[in-house]
């Protein structure tokens, strides 16, 4: 009688796949039914992300499948946001993930059956193209458009202004405190015309110093420098406290240690070695004490001998690091501190 090998091969370890993975995996082991169904509630940047993930996930065994089931089961109360971005993009990213024919039908699904409605359809949309329809609007319009969109993406649209008419954008985000129904009510109608949507009545609360430095922190770095000495020179007290709201690489250090556990662990080797080239020893030696001593010394040895960088492969590093403490900080899971010692959420 042969021996046969009962050995049980171990569980796969689902530390391995940050939250974006787990989510992909997920998806692709559902119906395209149930899959539109929770996609649809999605933000766009969040469709993206995973739209991505799906299509990039090429050792899809049962296996991990599995252990994503198992741990989703574990948390299922727990929720976590992503991130956007046009539908062309979501197109072909699940077009690659499911193939033409599925990608068509679910892709129908999430977009033109979830119907994003007046404003909201903007969300959907490349950044180029929100800029190209708010051009020739009122001032007043642009700054309502900009409050009330993500500020990630504000800040491209912003990026596609003249130097004059972000300072103006800018100054008048940082000024506005709320926005009455009728009003919203009246651009979202205008919104639903343009692109066959239906208007949602809703009051906002939108704007102020807070909203224009969200929308500042996701500026290219020259652009945001350029942008607060213009702002500076018209309203200083303005410029100080857009500033002291704004997060910064360097505002790390005020950042709690389980915290930047947190953040390490849904970076990149490589981005953190390009950010951490520009930053101070001060902030060097808390991220490397949130490691293990081995990744610390590794960590430690690369950078000594890595080369030179570019200051823009560091600032955009740097960059990448501050977008993920903020989507952390957005579905609740640290807290990071502003520059004026504020909760920054």
């Amino acid at each position: 009688m042969s021996n046969v090998d009962t050995t049980q091969k171990p569980a796969f370890d689902v530390g391995k796949l940050d939250g974006v993975e787990k989510a992909a995996i997920l998806l692709l082991s559902l119906s395209e039914e149930d899959a539109a169904q929770i996609l649809k509630h999605l933000e766009p940047k969040q469709v993206q992300k995973v739209g991505m993930a799906m299509a990039s996930i090429e050792d899809l065994n049962q296996a991990k499948i599995s252990a994503v089931h198992r741990l989703f089961i574990e948390q299922i109360q727990n929720f976590s946001t992503i991130g956007f971005q046009s539908e062309d993009f979501i197109r072909r990213a699940l077009t690659a993930a499911l193939g033409e024919e599925k990608a068509s039908n679910l892709i129908d699904q999430i977009i033109l059956g979830g119907g994003a409605k007046g404003l909201d359809s903007l969300k959907w949309m490349d950044s180029k193209q929100v800029a190209n329809i708010i051009r020739n609007e009122h001032p007043q319009i642009q700054t309502i458009v900009l409050s009330y969109l993500e500020p990630e993406q504000s800040a491209e649209i912003l990026s596609q202004f003249p130097e004059k008419v972000r300072l103006d954008l800018t100054m008048r985000i940082a000024n506005l405190e709320e926005v009455q129904p009728a009003a919203l009510q009246e651009l979202n109608e205008i919104m639903e015309k343009q692109f066959a949507g239906q208007a949602g009545a809703q009051a906002a609360k939108m704007g102020g110093l807070k909203a224009a430095a969200d929308i500042m922190n996701y500026l290219d770095t020259n652009v945001e420098g350029q942008l607060m000495d213009s702002i500076r020179e018209h309203d200083e007290e303005m410029a100080q406290q857009i500033q002291d709201l704004m997060f910064v690489f360097e505002n790390l250090l005020e950042v709690d240690d389980r915290a930047i556990q947190a953040i390490l662990r849904e970076v990149q080797q490589d981005v953190l070695m390009k950010a951490l080239k520009g930053a101070d020893d001060n902030l060097k030696e808390k991220i490397l004490k949130n490691m293990s001593k081995r990744a610390a010394e590794m960590l430690a040895d690369d950078l000594e001998a890595m080369g030179p960088v570019r200051v823009s492969e560091v600032e955009t590093a740097q960059k990448e690091i501050l977008s993920t403490a903020r989507r952390l900080a957005d579905a609740g899971e640290i807290m990071l501190g502003g520059g004026g010692g504020e909760d920054f959420l």
